[in-house]
């Protein structure tokens, strides 16, 4: 009943692009047809039950199967795989709208719901879960020059990933409307790429908070061989925690942090962060985000990668800024840049593939690349974007027109920035 139900909806998925499939009884399936741009995939199930996982829940039934070396790839690879699945239907498809299902709205909230919450001790949790296996697993993924594990910004063709890498920290640098002395705070601050990249280049003064131990002591060992140790200070913090402090920023930045908040906690961030700033203060919000509507986390990325986790719509993102007086003063929607970056460090991984699996084993090396291919594939032909968000607290903080941000943005592009 399995191998029926999962060919027919193989059979109804798969238009475009070929994929043979290779039961555990020894029959094979083909479905789609070649076609340009969509990838030729080969499959084996190696057991009977991998069809009736995958049905059961698709996303973690494949993954895990894919994990546990039950579902094998005998042609391409599970970047062409996922890619395949997903491109046959895109988001942006066109057609007839319709209002979705009850079953469709109910998948998935309970388990969303439950993790979502975010308190102290839970944030906590949740990033080491994520953030502390291993700085040298990053190390071998990431851009060399600054380890952004954020979306990249690829303004020209032909860019290498320490090039978009550099040119998204001038981008948002840029956006900021940096002033000699400004006190900035680096809301989840990562290895501490952003924060080092704008003490170099600007005459301010750097806070980075982050929940990562791992994070805290290379972003600090990176400081130093930066040179930047004076004016670039790392902690492990809460965000929630800091305005108890009376320490107010001109400045604040956080990029690819507020996936991890909740949606819960939305209205504590947005409030956390205005009486963070000074009366004239500004934010700069870089996050991935949602097309359409408000969603859920799916259920492998729950368990496996991002615990905890959620993907913000732009309503409900601006909806809980709303709540704290912050002034919307600029948005910007970056459609494929994080799908090429996602591909990028997706090869890289594939290039160590050796190192990772001695640093892990097999089954996390296959799990790692799931979730990679599948980020992709939702960034190439899903509902998953990248969204800038500048906010100010007062509408007299910043100029009148964008200008200023094309003319910092190119300026800063014209000073190479050395690798640490």
């Amino acid at each position: 009943m399995s191998k029926a139900l999962i060919a027919k909806f193989l059979d109804r998925v798969v238009k475009q692009g070929k994929l043979s499939v290779s039961f555990a009884d020894g029959e094979t399936m083909a479905f789609g047809v070649p076609a340009h741009g969509f990838p030729e995939v080969a499959i084996r199930f190696t057991d009977n039950r991998v069809p009736r996982d995958i049905l059961l829940d698709p996303r973690i039934g494949a993954g895990e199967a894919f994990m546990d070396g039950r579902l094998m790839i005998e042609q391409g690879d599970v970047m062409a795989l996922v890619q395949l699945l997903r491109a046959n239907q895109p988001w942006d498809r066109g057609g007839e709208l319709r209002p979705p299902s009850i079953l469709r709205k109910l998948s998935n909230l309970a388990g969303f719901a439950r993790q979502s919450v975010n308190g102290r001790i839970g944030a906590r949790r949740n990033v080491s879960h994520h953030y502390d296996i291993g700085n040298d697993l990053y190390r071998l993924m990431l851009d060399a020059d600054h380890m952004q594990y954020s979306c990249a910004y690829w303004h020209r063709d032909g860019m290498t990933l320490e090039e978009a890498q550099e040119a998204k920290l001038a981008h948002i640098a840029a956006k900021l409307a940096l002033q000699p002395g400004h006190r900035v705070l680096d809301i989840g601050c990562g290895w501490g790429g952003m924060a080092i990249y704008l003490a170099r280049n600007f005459d301010v003064s750097v806070t980075g908070i982050t929940l990562s131990r791992e994070q805290l002591a290379l972003a600090q060992s990176r400081a130093a061989d930066a040179g930047v140790s004076d004016d670039v200070k790392f902690e492990l913090a809460d965000y929630r925690d800091l305005p108890a402090r009376g320490i107010h920023y001109d400045r604040i930045v956080s990029v690819g942090m507020f996936e991890h908040v909740g949606r819960p906690q939305f209205p504590v961030f947005f409030r956390s962060a205005a009486n963070l700033l000074t009366d004239d203060g500004v934010m700069l919000l870089h996050t991935i985000g949602r097309f359409g509507r408000p969603g859920s986390t799916d259920a492998f990325t729950r368990k496996y990668i991002f615990p905890g986790g959620y993907i913000p719509a732009l309503s409900e993102t601006l909806a809980a800024s709303e709540k704290a007086r912050l002034i919307v003063s600029d948005t910007e929607t970056l459609r494929l840049h994080y799908a090429k970056t996602l591909r990028q460090w997706y090869t890289r991984c594939q290039q160590h593939r050796e190192a990772i699996i001695a640093m892990h084993d097999q089954r996390f090396f296959n799990m790692w690349t799931f979730y990679l291919a599948g980020a992709t594939a939702a960034f190439e032909s899903g509902g998953m974007c990248n969204y800038q968000i500048q906010f100010a607290r007062s509408r007299h903080a910043l100029p009148l027109t964008r200008d200023y941000m094309a003319s910092a943005e190119q300026d800063l592009l014209s000073v190479q920035t050395p690798a640490l």
